[in-house]
């Protein structure tokens, strides 16, 4: 069965039921147990050295995690106001330390009253579902780790940046409520610069790295392409002139060809598009992920890209030019591996999944430009959330920034407090529409939270 093709909810149905039924297969509608390469890695956490502050508590050490020691802080104000929030960080590469730290608004958490804590988790990777697990375990662990200074939390949020944006959607999912060794009931979740669709960053990544290898005249007619980061220097000198600074410019060729397909694939035209294309920094941590073979680095043991039926478009005719055409004959074409990512009899799924079916206030901020994680994700999570009947559970605000993550302390602080206010009177804040192509590609989109104005990006005409 193809893969879904782009801003669709999730895979056809047929490749579902294909996947179900692998699943059940042997064992009575309980998954086969399997091993894969991420098993057999071992990590190292290091004891966090955060310094304490005046007026509160701050608790830190090791704990046991889902795949051996993680690495804790937790604070507590002596105002406690009985409410937890969980905080999930980022991607932290492939390296053997885990390294945990303080969630960014840490200061404005304490003076409001609110405990928080954070995981390192117990592995590096891609592993959301260590993430998930672990800062759930963390979450129960609380009164224990506090040394029965502190009882169990009255209430628990959570909120997380990036890959952390993942586990923090994936946190209030109905499927990982059920699934989870570890069960937290949160009561709103704040996924910010969040992985809201796991098969569509990695058929992202997939995409752009392929269609730059064939623009460029490197690609291969393989999958995996083989050699891929060895031809990456003749695939950046034949689509950019240049590559050296923090900005790079794209060539008027078949760069400028590149710029507008990788356009559609990460959520069609809109404010900062173009700078964010141009960061030096996303650009090289996209193009570092070419030549991968589908696995997510041995996360899983099947590939889960694939491209067949997707029809890749630098032009906005009503049909593909003939140029079209023949890029799009010349690329390799996928079959995405059924059950790559199947439900698993112990547990989550190794790459949990954000399907919008979720029962508490979520709040979300993306900004417009991110090219690693690109704001296709939010449409991507509105459609899923307005197929399983959540549309008002969800708020999403576009913000004017280009870098992945890019957030103002004001953003941060005003989109938790709305989040806060909203569980609390049941009173849904304002948010943006993130679906319509003529509001979101309007010169002045995100400016209603956006707060402060980034550096080559136009501002707004009453910047708040």
């Amino acid at each position: 069965m193809t893969v879904a093709p782009r801003f669709s909810v999730r895979p056809a149905a047929a490749l579902i039921a294909a996947s179900l039924l692998l699943a059940s297969c042997g064992t009575g509608n309980v998954p086969v147990a399997e091993t894969r390469p991420h098993d057999a890695r071992t990590f190292k956490p290091v004891t966090p050295t955060l310094a304490s502050v005046a007026g509160a508590t701050l608790y830190q050490g090791t704990y046991a995690g889902l795949k051996g020691q993680a690495g804790y802080q937790i604070e507590v104000p002596n105002n406690w106001n009985g409410t937890l929030v969980m905080y999930a960080h980022g991607y932290r590469g492939t390296g053997e330390n885990l390294t945990v730290d303080p969630p960014s608004i840490r200061a404005y958490l304490l003076s409001q009253g609110y405990a928080w804590a954070a995981s390192s988790y117990s592995t590096n990777y891609y592993d959301v579902q260590a993430g998930v697990e672990d800062t759930n375990a963390l979450a129960l662990a609380f009164p224990t780790l506090t040394g029965g200074k502190h009882a169990k939390p009255g209430k628990y949020l959570i909120m997380g940046f990036s890959m952390g944006g993942h586990v923090a959607g994936a946190a209030v999912e109905k499927e990982t409520l059920s699934t989870a060794r570890n069960k937290v009931n949160y009561a709103a979740s704040l996924p910010l610069c969040g992985v809201m669709d796991e098969e569509y960053e990695f058929q992202w990544l997939g995409d752009y790295t392929m269609a730059a290898a064939q623009l460029a005249g490197q690609g291969t007619r393989t999958f995996p392409q083989a050699d891929y980061q060895t031809r990456l220097a003749a695939i950046k000198a034949a689509l950019f002139t240049e590559t050296e600074g923090t900005h790079w410019t794209e060539n008027e060729g078949q760069g400028a060809r590149l710029r507008e397909l990788a356009r559609r694939l990460t959520g069609g035209d809109r404010p900062v598009f173009e700078l964010g294309f141009r960061l030096a920094g996303t650009q090289n941590a996209v193009f570092s992920t070419g030549g991968s073979d589908g696995t997510v680095n041995g996360i899983l043991n099947k590939s889960m890209y694939g491209n067949v039926g997707v029809t890749y478009r630098w032009t906005s005719g009503a049909t593909p030019t003939a140029e079209e055409l023949a890029f799009n004959s010349a690329l390799p074409r996928v079959f995405a591996s059924v059950g790559a990512n199947q439900a698993r009899a112990d547990g989550l799924r190794w790459i949990p999944r954000v399907n919008g079916e979720f029962s508490v206030p979520v709040l979300t901020l993306h900004t417009l430009g991110d090219f690693y994680v690109p704001f296709a994700h939010q449409q991507k999570y509105r459609m899923a959330a307005q197929a399983n009947g959540n549309a008002d559970r969800l708020v999403q605000r576009a913000i004017r920034a280009a870098g992945h993550c890019e957030f103002t302390g004001p953003e941060l602080i005003q989109a938790f407090n709305d989040l806060v206010v909203w569980e609390k009177t049941g009173v849904k804040p304002a948010g943006d529409d993130v679906l319509t192509p003529a509001t979101v590609a309007d010169r002045n989109y995100g400016c209603r939270f956006t707060r402060g104005v980034r550096p080559g990006v136009e501002a707004c005409p009453t910047q708040p």
